[in-house]
């Protein structure tokens, strides 16, 4: 149970760091996917669907796959960019308060709940739907973590239930919601020359390029963003379940990877 007389229970609701090992394995299947088909090196779950190439270009490829008993698609983007740090990045992703700025789709993005043990926050996110659709909301649990050792940032994403956000009527509840988002510098976390790739898993494409548009924003007009590097949980610097990737030259152009679903 997520509550208790109108309490809410972490037990069972954090995320674990095992969460964010599995998110982190995922950036090892992307960098080796090629072609129509995205078949990782791995067994697919029963009527697990394969990945379909749908976009194919030198810095941004898109793939989809349908969601079992739905019309719907799961999206999965892999990008890059040489123009915004990965620090510039992560920060502008996490930023609740810049998100309502740049975002114009944002009806309501608060921070509900902290957890001391873990850093995982609850987040209540209500968002506009095209016309007529009903505006939608979501309430989810996120965690994130630096890892330093591996040059690894990880954010992890799902859908719980908080005593403190009923359903409302004036809106939709998504009950179904996880993502996850890596970023992996090949040089470090601070250098936009080093360039950063990004994938999104499971999220709108368009997403990606509105993320990095704000990055760009706030970079040019030198806009205040919390540096969650510098105030992360207290667990974000162990490790994201990697062994240390290898450095490219100084003169080669490095990425930094997100994933995203």
């Amino acid at each position: 149970m997520a509550t208790l007389a109108g309490v809410f229970v972490w037990d069972g609701q954090r995320i674990e760091e095992e969460e964010l090992q599995r998110s982190a394995q995922e950036i090892k299947y992307m960098e080796n996917m090629s072609g129509p088909r995205m078949e990782p090196k791995r067994e697919r779950e029963p009527g697990e669907q394969p990945w379909e190439m749908i976009m194919d270009k030198k810095h941004f490829k898109l793939w989809r796959r349908p969601i079992g008993g739905t019309h719907l698609y799961q999206y999965r983007v892999f990008g890059s960019y040489t123009d915004v740090t990965p620090r510039q990045f992560f920060n502008v992703q996490l930023d609740t308060e810049y998100r309502k700025k740049w975002d114009s789709l944002v009806i309501k993005l608060d921070v509900i709940e902290r957890d001391v043990a873990t850093g995982s926050e609850v987040i209540h996110w209500v968002t506009h739907f095209p016309y007529p659709m009903y505006s939608r909301d979501y309430v989810y649990v996120r965690r994130y973590s630096v890892d330093k050792e591996n040059n690894l940032m990880v954010l992890v994403s799902r859908a719980v239930e908080h005593p403190s956000v009923p359903e409302d009527p004036e809106y939709v509840r998504v009950r179904t919601y996880e993502s996850q988002m890596v970023i992996r510098p090949h040089k470090t976390f601070d250098e936009s020359s080093a360039g950063s790739e990004v994938s999104l898993k499971k999220g709108m494409p368009d997403f990606l390029e509105k993320l990095h548009t704000a990055a760009l924003k706030a970079k040019k007009l030198e806009l205040e963003v919390r540096d969650y590097m510098a105030a992360r949980p207290a667990d974000s610097e162990g490790k994201a379940g990697m062994a240390a990737p290898e450095h490219k030259a100084d003169g080669s152009c490095g990425s930094a990877q997100l994933e995203f679903a």
